[in-house]
């Protein structure tokens, strides 16, 4: 019987047709004024300046405003934590976004760490990361908060379930296994140094790849009827972290790649600065 297919593409959707509506009765409420996320990138990577350019064009589809913040590759730890500082006290700022990588010079951490808890609709900081796991009010990642509500979306049982997380980022990894153990699902935290990594994914109900590398997790690996989220991406193969194509008839869901966790990472960080906009705007 063919996996169903957890469709971030098409949830990401449903939920910007939803956040247009509530965008526009903040305007209407608050005298045309619309919730703001301020996107900052140092430098000039090409590939950062595009995410950054995709999550305007995601504000704008619901009638968002983005702030769009350039710094040159030459800014200091200090230039940046001023220009932070500056966006956290503009009461019109309702999220902050630093786009991650920066230069090197910079102290990436220190830089996040900055930006109030209450603007971190991207989840990067150390005090927010703490709240979620301790089950307190906090914005999650975006990833693994997308993650999460595209299970929801799809009625995907967590309570009591064996879950494998193959990764351990600060932005992914960790915080995704936390996300799961607080939906009561019984987790274990795995990366590409376990021993004996096939066999303990065997035992999983559901299978996060979140790895890096490109269908580093083997379809062979993975128990039928099983739950399989690829939160990987690789454009020059075209894959994910998992061997996807052998799964496709035998496991419960899965998520493609493209179009499943991928959508809903951006379609997070909005959905999460909506939210924000909202409570400053007293909703």
């Amino acid at each position: 019987m063919p996996a169903q297919i957890l469709d971030g593409k098409a949830l990401a959707k449903k939920t910007e047709e939803e956040l247009a509506q509530r965008v526009a009765d903040l305007k209407t409420s608050r005298d045309g004024r619309a919730p703001i996320l301020a996107t900052i990138l140092v430098g000039d990577d090409p590939a950062s300046a595009t995410y950054v350019k995709m999550k305007g064009n995601a504000c704008e589809r619901i009638g968002m405003e983005s702030l769009r913040v350039e710094l040159p590759a030459s800014t200091t730890t200090d230039e940046l934590l001023g220009k932070i500082n500056e966006l956290n006290n503009d009461p019109n700022v309702h999220g902050i976004l630093l786009q991650h990588p920066v230069p090197e010079q910079i102290d990436e951490r220190r830089c996040f760490d900055a930006i109030s808890l209450e603007k971190d609709v991207d989840g990067v900081t150390c005090l927010g990361f703490g709240r979620m796991s301790m089950g307190e009010e906090a914005y999650g990642c975006a990833t693994p908060k997308g993650i999460m509500r595209l299970l929801e979306a799809y009625n995907i049982p967590l309570s009591g379930k064996h879950a494998v997380v193959v990764g351990r980022s600060p932005i992914l990894g960790k915080p995704m296994a936390m996300m799961l153990l607080n939906a009561n699902a019984t987790v274990t935290i795995c990366h590409s140094r376990t021993e004996n990594l096939p066999d303990i994914i065997r035992q999983a109900d559901i299978v996060v790849g979140a790895v890096g590398k490109p269908e580093f997790i083997k379809a062979e690996w993975i128990k039928d009827g099983a739950v399989v989220v690829d939160a990987g991406y690789h454009p020059q193969e075209k894959v994910g972290d998992i061997e996807l194509a052998p799964l496709t008839e035998r496991v419960a869901a899965y998520t493609p790649v493209p179009g499943g966790v991928g959508p809903m990472t951006i379609n997070t960080l909005i959905y999460q600065s909506v939210d924000s906009g909202e409570k400053s705007f007293g909703r």
